[in-house]
């Protein structure tokens, strides 16, 4: 059996006045996810909770990131989520921070050597 990545998939969100980190983040989760469409479990009887789901957020301040809540936005897998720094912080006024995140979301799935083509 090989792990392979059959998913990646990129998304950005942001949090334009509340300087919210998690809210942000999950929005370039939704964005990501909003972005495919697989339809190979289906096609190839493959369960979809057999996925192992990896997302990476880049934030300015990555330690203000709620994984948790960033984790129940994947629907199906084991999700693990990892926060670092990246995105953008934009100031508009000496009070006012507007919030960008990016996200990666990998999807990995253990593949019995021989069941599928490779090419």
């Amino acid at each position: 059996m090989a792990i392979q990545r059959i998913i990646l998939e990129m998304g950005t969100g942001n949090d334009l006045y509340g300087e919210d980190y998690t809210k942000a983040a999950v929005r370039a989760v939704q964005d990501a996810l909003h972005h495919s469409s697989i339809t190979l479990f289906r096609s190839m009887g493959i369960d979809r909770e057999s996925m192992m789901v990896e997302v990476t957020i880049g934030v300015q301040y990555p330690d203000k990131v709620d994984k948790d809540e960033v984790a129940k936005q994947i629907p199906f897998g084991s999700v693990k989520v990892n926060s670092v720094k990246g995105g953008l912080n934009i100031t508009h006024e000496p009070e006012v921070v507007s919030v960008i995140a990016t996200a990666a979301v990998a999807a990995r799935l253990d593949i019995p050597e021989g069941r599928y083509i490779q090419g």
